[in-house]
């Protein structure tokens, strides 16, 4: 076995020195959950590893321009203590909670969730759907990127060479605002999702809806926005017709795999089926607020 370096620095430039200097095979530890499965099973062998948890600001929640700003190393369990981000993100807050045990949830970290860029991952959706940013650093400097961009197939990122996500922002939340995530599992918990949906929408006094987004998960190789299916819902009260369209959009963006745990044709109903419960959970929380 080649040897492997560990190194835990406290400036965020010297992780990305240190990961620019070990070259493409360089990994990041946020939390680790998927990493170290990674490396017991043979699956990688960096030449580094990058530990994110002593950097000033990787870990921690903090309201920042009306929003939250969540460091890439912040436990998920954080996210579900934090009563300013769960009230305003519920439902991101039950994707991130739904990602493992309660041993995992101790260390698992949304950045990392979506930085291992599974097409199944359950916090990426709801980030999508939230319209998440995330702060990426690197050698040429610091680039916000929107978090559907990160992940660009199964296990891959458009991280450059020497990069890291260092924090994920989330807007500020208008009144009348709420979302939810969704997912089905063959199990009743501590299993990867064959469909994931989140919606994330804001309403005005009259309960019309001014603004939706909606994402889906394990549908395609990566998590996506369906901006057709967020169209269908503006300009209604979430009315049948309307989620018939949402339906029908969520299931047109789908591009799944048959494998053992669903085939095409389950997943891609399925995917209309949790986008309508999804939108409709999202807009009662959202009418609460109005």
């Amino acid at each position: 076995m080649a040897r492997l370096d560990y190194v835990a620095p406290t400036r965020v430039e010297d992780a990305v020195a240190a990961l620019a200097a070990a070259g493409s095979g360089a990994r990041v530890l946020a939390g680790g959950t998927d990493l170290l499965v990674q490396l017991r099973s043979g699956r990688i062998n960096p030449p580094v590893i990058v530990d994110l948890k002593r950097i000033a600001g990787a870990t921690g929640i903090r309201a920042e321009g009306g929003g939250f700003v969540i460091g890439a190393a912040t436990p998920n369990i954080a996210l579900g203590e934090n009563e300013g981000l769960v009230k305003a993100w519920p439902g991101l807050v039950e994707a991130a909670n739904l990602i493992g045990s309660t041993q995992v949830q101790g260390r698992s970290t949304i950045a990392g969730n979506l930085c291992n860029a599974s097409p199944a991952a359950d916090s990426v959706p709801a980030l999508i759907a939230a319209r998440a940013v995330a702060l990426v650093v690197g050698p040429n400097g610091r680039r916000k990127v929107p978090v559907e961009d990160i992940g660009v197939g199964p296990g891959q990122t458009s991280l450059a060479h020497g990069e890291l996500v260092l924090e994920i922002a989330l807007p500020a939340r208008a009144p009348g605002s709420s979302d939810a995530y969704l997912r089905l599992i063959p199990r009743t918990e501590m299993d990867i999702a064959v469909v994931g949906a989140a919606a994330n929408l804001t309403v005005n006094a009259a309960g019309v809806i001014t603004e939706a987004h909606v994402a889906l998960g394990a549908v395609a190789p990566t998590a996506r926005l369906v901006p057709a299916a967020g169209a269908a819902l503006v300009g209604t009260k979430l009315d049948e017709s309307a989620l018939e369209k949402l339906d029908a959009a969520a299931r047109a963006a789908c591009n799944p795999i048959s494998d053992k745990r669903g085939t095409v044709e389950y997943r891609t109903k399925i995917a209309g089926v949790l986008a309508r419960r999804a939108a409709t959970i999202a807009y009662a929380r959202a009418k609460e607020r109005a």
